[in-house]
């Protein structure tokens, strides 16, 4: 039999030994964690990286790659070059919230980097939802009846751009987005009146068809503006306002529709251009 000296001995080494065996798988699984193929890249490794994920369409591995590299080098070509795609990239992740704050940081940083445009065009767009852009039509949506918060800021954006780059070559391109964005958001402002209109609330029926024709006089979603504060006025017995409605939307659209078939819309608004 074992004496007891020598079994607690034994019992005090195997305890060490299976301390020392659980240290060692600790260290090797924190090890193999903690692994990073990419330490000691340069910064032109880390971005030839980021764009090889990028024309694979691998944006997750892309994002890390760009994020790597403007922390490791935060002052070079390249620092800067990640920070202006980290925006476009996050955007194509799914990550439209990170990409905005990207460009913003991006415009904040640097304001007369030759690319700021591209930036603003960037915001634009992330805002604007290319699926409901200017050929939103073939997938029958109707950006009238969303938030338009978003609609806003793209339009903004786009703004910013033309004004303060006219000659940028994402101009054009914003000029025509913004001038869907007008008619969109005036068509969102009809929207909402027409709503009204149907459940007798006519007086918030009049204020935003009137919201409509002063803040976007051009759209063509005016001349049903129009015609909503004519019957509204008419059902709250407002004669002469209605009267000016009626002569304001006579001498602009002398053949207008509405006269006829009312304010039922049929088909969806950006098929009235």
């Amino acid at each position: 039999m074992r004496s007891l000296p020598a079994f607690a001995s034994f019992t005090a080494g195997l305890r060490y030994l299976l301390a020392v065996l659980a240290l060692a798988a600790l260290a090797g699984c924190s090890t193999t964690s903690d692994y990073d193929e990419t330490a000691g890249w340069s910064a032109g490794r880390l971005y030839a990286a980021a764009k090889e994920s990028q024309a694979e369409g691998n944006w997750d591995t892309a994002v890390k790659m760009l994020e790597k590299l403007e922390a490791r080098y935060p002052y070079g070509r390249f620092a800067q070059q990640a920070q202006i795609e980290l925006a476009y990239v996050y955007w194509k992740s799914g990550e439209p919230g990170s990409a905005l704050a990207a460009a913003d940081r991006f415009i904040k940083l640097h304001p007369n980097h030759p690319a700021v445009d591209y930036a603003y065009y960037l915001k634009g767009l992330i805002n604007f939802n290319e699926d409901l852009g200017l050929v939103g039509h073939l997938s029958n949506q109707d950006l009238t009846e969303r938030d338009p918060k978003a609609a806003r800021e793209a339009f903004e954006s786009f703004k910013e751009l033309v004004e303060r780059f006219p000659k940028s070559k994402y101009a054009a391109d914003s000029i025509k987005r913004m001038n869907y964005l007008v008619n969109a958001l005036a068509s969102l402002e009809v929207h909402v009146a027409r709503y009204y209109m149907k459940r007798g609330a006519y007086i918030a029926a009049a204020n935003r068809a009137q919201v409509a024709v002063e803040t976007y006089p051009q759209a063509p979603a005016i001349e049903e503006a129009l015609y909503i504060l004519y019957l509204a006025y008419d059902k709250l017995g407002m004669e002469d306002l209605r009267d000016d409605a009626d002569r304001v939307l006579r001498k602009n659209f002398p053949e207008s529709r509405f006269y006829s078939t009312g304010i039922e819309r049929k088909t969806p608004w950006w098929q009235l251009w």
